[in-house]
């Protein structure tokens, strides 16, 4: 398993579907996930520091882990079959819970939860950025701070 940061959410053009960004700690692969609106927006508000008024599902659920004394110890993204994106929750004691990237993502920005991806999903989806476009990252990281929840609208596919 390998340690990954977010870098952020877009909205990928022409096809108006939100991608979250990972990159790989300690090496120069980036991971694409594309995901639904309500995810981009739940990774954009963590990403921002953003409390909603009430909260969000990632918000409540967060909120029910406190509650019951439970702690996410890591979010792991395990695999990619027929184009799908897998993740497992892991939980102190061990518990593991299969769950969606994005979900698995939004949770685990909200608890400071660290992130890893499996070598075969970096092999596989994984795309190398070597130091001299690393540039272009900056510049996608700029688009980044200059944009909010809101772009990404509440619309499901």
């Amino acid at each position: 398993m390998n340690e990954l940061d977010v870098v952020g959410v877009r909205v990928e053009m022409p096809s108006n579907q939100p991608i979250v960004l990972l990159r790989e700690v300690g090496g120069d692969r980036y991971l694409p996930i594309w995901i639904g609106p309500g995810e981009a927006t739940a990774i954009a508000f963590a990403q921002q520091g953003m409390t909603p008024a009430r909260p969000l599902t990632h918000d409540l659920f967060k909120d029910v882990l406190e509650a019951v004394g439970q702690t996410l110890t890591e979010v792991r993204i395990t695999d990619l079959r027929e184009g799908v994106f897998y993740a497992e929750l892991v939980f102190a004691g061990g518990v593991e819970v299969s769950a969606r990237p994005s979900d698995a993502i939004a949770l685990a920005l909200r608890t400071g939860t660290p992130i890893y991806g499996s070598d075969g999903v970096l092999d596989d989806a994984g795309i190398a950025i070597p130091d001299e476009q690393e540039d272009e990252v900056e510049k996608f990281r700029e688009f980044l701070d200059q944009i909010s929840p809101e772009d990404f609208g509440t619309s499901n596919q």
